[in-house]
């Protein structure tokens, strides 16, 4: 027998009520339905390194981690997260109280927020900011205050003045990702010094979003904001191994902070996925031990593949935004003689053969984000190539 519902109320939880299906879903649909080259999902198109692949096989067939891992993550994985964070950043972390293994870094900002915000707060996060971000603030109960990054000199910049405004009596923390999705800014010493002095002034909690660590470009260089004066008691820093070693199925993040935000972050994080991922935990324990030469051709190669795509969009008409980090390109339409990202991606497939995501979904003020659209440069060269050739055919006059 079905059970009746009253139609005075609506089924999703109204915290929720905004959010639809994924603009990522939508356009991954668009892009299977009409066989265009799908830009859009931040996902390689290649698996990551044999050795790792093969280490997560070696896990199975052991027996590690086909049952329930350790709640707080495998001791292997926990050890080799301290590990790296201390020889990058002279970062050092007690694994077994200040590590904690997520589902993904999507389950890490979740699970943080969660913890740490209750209804009411204010989290201020930048804008255009990646789209879990909004719903997991939401959930919280959370009010989300946008600090807009803005397009000058060839970059998305940070308005510091903007960001102390936002800040007020009901701030609770700062939801701060650099290297940026979806703009590819990587702010700079000087920024983060100023966010530092505004977290310590406000005695403000900070959580920080660190998975594109390893995709810095050019004069770029990634700098923790934990490694900040008074900050490590306040930062709670998420990394991924998903967009590292380009196994972003295998959903294996972790956050690294003091053992009371830890503990804090570990008791919401127990009643979403308790445990996951157990078998690849050890392999990327594997992975993070890897060379430092693996993380400099990773980064070698992604570069080639933006000079690869960001050209070929300057040549088919596109205002391009050369990102200092991530594996996005960020582009204004407006020169192209359209305004509206949603109509332009959700015509691209039939127009180019080619899908992209509209940056407007990354806003609360759509209206600003309008005319960006974005392009993942993650795949295969050959891929690139064909996508790029496809938008000078459709737009290059």
């Amino acid at each position: 027998m079905t059970r009746m519902t009253s139609s005075a109320r609506p089924l999703l939880n109204r915290r929720l009520a905004e959010f639809g299906t994924t603009i990522f879903a939508e356009m991954s649909a668009l892009a299977l339905r009409t066989g265009s080259i799908n830009l859009g999902q931040g996902f390689p198109d290649t698996d990551g390194p044999e050795e790792v692949r093969e280490a997560a096989v070696r896990a199975l067939r052991d027996g590690r981690g086909n049952q329930y891992p350790p709640g707080p993550g495998v001791p292997e994985l926990r050890t080799a997260v301290a590990a790296h964070q201390e020889r990058r950043y002279g970062l050092a972390y007690d694994p077994d109280t200040e590590v904690l293994v997520t589902a993904g870094a999507t389950e890490a900002i979740a699970a943080a927020l969660l913890a740490l915000v209750e209804p009411g707060d204010e989290v201020v996060a930048f804008e255009p900011y990646y789209d879990s971000y909004a719903a997991c603030i939401a959930m919280a109960g959370g009010t989300r205050v946008p600090v807009t990054l803005r397009p000058h000199d060839g970059r998305f910049r940070l308005d510091l003045d903007e960001l102390r405004a936002a800040v007020t009596d009901r701030t609770r923390l700062l939801l701060i990702n650099t290297p940026h999705n979806p703009t590819g800014t990587v702010l700079t010493r000087e920024e983060l010094t100023a966010i530092a002095e505004l977290a310590v002034e406000r005695d403000l909690l900070v959580v920080t979003d660190e998975v594109y660590e390893h995709l810095v470009f050019d004069e770029a260089e990634h700098l923790p904001l934990a490694t900040f004066p008074g900050m490590r008691e306040r930062t709670v820093s998420i990394g991924s191994a998903g967009k590292t070693f380009s196994f972003t199925g295998w959903k294996v993040g972790w956050v690294t902070s003091t053992a009371e935000l830890v503990t804090a972050v570990r008791s919401a994080k127990q009643f979403l996925t308790y445990v996951a991922s157990g078998p690849f935990q050890y392999a990327v324990a594997e992975a993070l031990h890897l060379p430092d030469s693996y993380f400099e051709e990773f980064r070698a190669d992604m570069r080639g593949k933006r000079e690869l795509l960001a050209d070929g969009l300057e040549q088919a008409g596109f205002e391009v935004f050369r990102p200092a980090g991530t594996y996005f390109v960020t582009t204004d339409i407006r020169p192209l003689g359209e305004s509206d990202g949603f109509a332009f991606c959700r015509s691209l497939p039939e127009r180019a053969g080619v899908v992209a995501i509209p940056n407007a979904v990354f806003y609360d003020h759509k209206e600003t984000g309008a005319p960006y659209v974005r392009f993942a440069f993650c795949k295969r060269t050959e891929v690139l190539a064909d996508a790029t050739e496809r938008l000078r055919k459709a737009f290059a006059h």
